[in-house]
């Protein structure tokens, strides 16, 4: 099992690993070796709570797949077991990210004054505004 959170916990068997060949620069490692790491992570069927997976949805964005499952590429480093560490690190990570509540948002009024304020700003600039008009006089 791997522990996320105090309360939540991933099965091993959840997780998949794929290792292909990383790009870019490297030289002759680059071209040989696979140390590239595909993690794959399936949301939809996961042991995750509901309220962490949705969470989990919003937060991986373009990293999740249409059937749900989230993939995380990692090549930063030269070795397969670093890159391995680091795409895994990076998932629970978004994990606790995702397992935080956000607060709740309780609704607030004005002061009765600061309406009154507000009102009467209004009306003075409203007064302002109608002195710039044209006048028309009964001459």
């Amino acid at each position: 099992m791997i522990r996320v959170t105090g309360h939540i916990s991933i099965d091993e068997r959840e997780v998949e690993e794929n290792f292909i060949r990383a790009s870019g620069p490297g030289g002759q490692n680059v071209n040989k070796l696979s140390t590239a790491v595909q993690l794959r992570f399936n949301v939809r069927n996961s042991t995750l709570p509901d309220d962490v997976r949705e969470r989990l949805t919003r937060l991986a964005g373009r990293r999740l797949t249409r059937d749900g499952v989230l993939i995380i590429g990692a090549q930063r480093h030269r070795t397969q077991a670093r890159n391995r560490q680091d795409a895994l690190e990076r998932l629970i990570e978004l994990i606790r990210r995702a397992a935080v509540a956000p607060p709740r948002r309780r609704p607030t009024k004005p002061k009765a004054s600061a309406e009154r304020r507000r009102l009467a700003t209004k009306a003075h600039r409203s007064r302002i505004k109608n002195l710039r008009g044209k006048r028309f006089s009964d001459e």
